[in-house]
């Protein structure tokens, strides 16, 4: 068993970049005083994806030592819009859309922090009924060169890219979400070191003592860039287990040991095992990844289901067999355009989504692949299984 020393340590250096003031959060974590510690979540999406619970996984560390998570939902954030990492000016989102966007969110983040014993906001509840002078106290803290020397807004200027003077305000917006909360930590990724410093000003400003602030490393999404809903190359927290596993397989190899880091809780000794036999040759990558698939879907699923999906993966990709419960869907009509009864069937996000894919080889019956969108099926197709990507299945019925 692990000392508390030694889960304090692995607290403040596993998938972590930076941590602001380490040696004084140390004392904080080892003297077991308990600390509110707050962590933001912006619902741009109705999803919330690995890359964010690799902050949340930090967090349920720090709630098993019996610290106070302080949950906030950015609903009126998230109508502003941050643009820690983006290249471009994102633009406002309308009410309604964030709103329908966080209906789950508590729910999500349920998967993995005990919610009964987390305190939740909505940051709407302190934002919304600031003054114009109040803000200009919060904004005299600031200086413009040191917005403008963060990296990709200096980026913007030297192409010439717009930048609003809305954006100018979201640091001080997610700052004093810390005054509000009285925060002793925050966690984030490193795409927001300079919203969280805010924070650490504005509660000096307001004669509180600075947060501490703990930076997660970001991870790469399913085509190789970082993690966002934006490019949609994401894996959700309510992904199915097949498609999780799924989606996880299809990575390149080189995010295994990334993700056994950041995404599961694997003990890090058997990761810097599994390091060592892929790199001697005795371990197959591919092997470590189906286990690492497993491992994530049984944090958010169970160990039957990761076993499950681990299963169909094999039998459906490795040995290229069709499984024996498919969904079917039946069309009323004599006939229907392969690209219809994609959409219809929810194989494809939009008319355009599947013509790509059947175009681009990923729609076939019995073993064929089928590259004409407007083909017509009637009657004939009837029973007929079609397989759509890697991972996906449908039975179309008349």
């Amino acid at each position: 068993m692990k000392t508390k020393e030694q889960i304090v340590e692995e607290i403040l250096t596993r998938g972590v970049s930076e941590v602001i003031d380490v040696e004084n959060l140390r004392k904080k974590l080892l003297t077991g005083e308990q600390l509110r510690i707050k962590f933001g979540i912006d619902p741009t999406s109705p999803n919330i994806h690995l890359g964010r619970a690799v902050s949340l996984l930090k967090l349920r560390d720090l709630q098993q030592l019996g610290h106070q998570i302080v949950f906030i939902i950015g609903d009126f954030t998230g109508v502003i819009g941050d643009t820690s990492d983006k290249d471009s000016e994102r633009p406002m989102l309308d009410k309604e859309t964030v709103e329908k966007n966080l209906q789950t969110y508590f729910e999500q983040a349920g998967k993995l922090l005990d919610m009964d014993k987390v305190e939740k906001h909505r940051n709407s509840d302190w934002l919304a009924k600031l003054t114009y002078s109040e803000i200009a106290d919060q904004a005299n803290v600031f200086s413009l060169a040191e917005f403008i020397a963060r990296e990709n807004i200096k980026k913007r200027l030297d192409k010439g890219t717009r930048i609003s003077l809305r954006e100018l305000l979201y640091p001080l917006m997610q700052g004093y979400d810390s005054v509000m909360l009285k925060a002793d930590l925050e966690i984030g990724g490193t795409d927001q070191r300079f919203n969280l410093l805010a924070g650490r000003e504005l509660q000096r400003h307001s004669k509180q003592q600075p947060q501490d602030i703990l930076m997660v490393n970001l991870i790469e999404g399913l085509d190789g860039r970082k993690m966002s809903s934006s490019w949609g190359n994401v894996i959700k927290l309510l992904d199915e287990p097949n498609e999780m596993l799924g989606k996880i397989m299809s990575m390149g190899d080189d995010l295994i040991l990334k993700y056994y880091v950041h995404c599961t809780r694997v003990a890090m000794e058997e990761i810097k095992k599994l390091e060592t036999q892929m790199a001697e040759g005795s371990l197959n990558p591919r092997d470590a990844k189906l286990q690492l698939a497993g491992e994530i879907v049984k944090i958010y699923h169970s160990e039957e289901d990761a076993e499950k999906a681990k299963q169909y993966f094999i039998k459906t990709i490795s040995n290229k067999e069709i499984p024996t419960e498919v969904a079917e869907f039946k069309v009323d009509a004599k006939e229907i355009k392969l690209s219809e009864f994609l959409l219809a069937s929810g194989n494809a996000s939009s008319l355009g989504d599947a013509k790509r894919k059947i175009e681009q080889g990923g729609v076939s019956v019995d073993g064929e692949k089928i590259l004409e969108p407007n083909l017509l099926l009637d009657n004939s197709f009837d029973g007929k299984v079609f397989k759509v990507g890697k991972l996906g299945f449908v039975k179309l019925r008349f």
